[in-house]
C-alpha cells in the first residue's frame, strides 16, 4: 500500500506540472509567437515594410468602448462671418416679496424666456434674452395680475 501511495503521488505531481505548463502557455501565447519571430533570418525581417503612418492603424481600429487620445486638433474658424446682434432687454421691478418673486420666475419659465436675475436692495433687475418685444409686453401685463409693477426697455451697459 505504501508503494501505491508513493507512485500515485508521483503521478499526481507530474500531471499537475503538465497541467500548469499548458495553462501558462494558454495564458501567454504572444510570448511564444514572439520568440519564433526572433528566430527568423534577418533578411526576412528587413523585407517587411512597416505602415506609412502608425497613426493610420489607430484611426481604423474598431474597438468599441475605447477611444485613443488625440494629440492634435485642427479647428477651422470662419472669422469673416458677421455675428448677429442679439438685443437684450431689461425688466425692472420694485422690491418684491418672496411670493411675488416666485410668481415672476414661474411666469418667465412658462413664457420660455432665458433670463439673468440680479437682486439689489432697491430693486430687482432681470436681463432677458429675447428679440420679441411683444412677448415681453405681454409678460408685463400678466405680472400686473400678481401686483408686480414692471417695465421693459433695451439694456444698455453703463461704461
Amino acid at each position: 500500500m505504501a508503494k501505491f501511495i508513493k507512485w500515485f503521488s508521483l503521478l499526481v505531481l507530474i500531471g499537475a506540472t503538465v497541467f500548469l505548463i499548458l495553462f501558462l502557455i494558454a495564458l501567454h501565447p504572444d510570448e511564444v509567437i514572439q520568440e519564433n519571430r526572433l528566430k527568423e533570418p534577418l533578411e526576412q525581417l528587413e523585407e517587411k515594410v512597416p505602415e506609412k503612418n502608425w497613426l493610420n492603424h489607430f484611426s481604423t481600429a474598431q474597438n468599441e468602448g475605447y477611444f485613443y487620445p488625440v494629440n492634435e486638433v485642427y479647428i477651422k474658424v470662419d472669422l469673416n462671418k458677421e455675428v448677429p446682434n442679439n438685443t437684450v432687454y431689461k425688466l425692472s421691478a420694485q422690491k418684491l416679496d418672496p411670493y411675488q418673486l416666485f410668481c415672476l420666475k414661474e411666469e418667465l419659465k412658462r413664457h420660455g424666456l432665458k433670463y439673468y436675475l440680479k437682486k439689489d436692495d432697491k430693486a430687482l433687475l432681470l436681463l432677458i434674452y429675447s428679440k420679441n418685444i411683444e412677448k415681453l409686453n405681454t409678460l408685463v401685463g400678466v405680472l400686473k395680475n400678481y401686483q408686480i409693477l414692471a417695465t421693459v426697455e433695451p439694456y444698455r451697459e453703463d461704461k
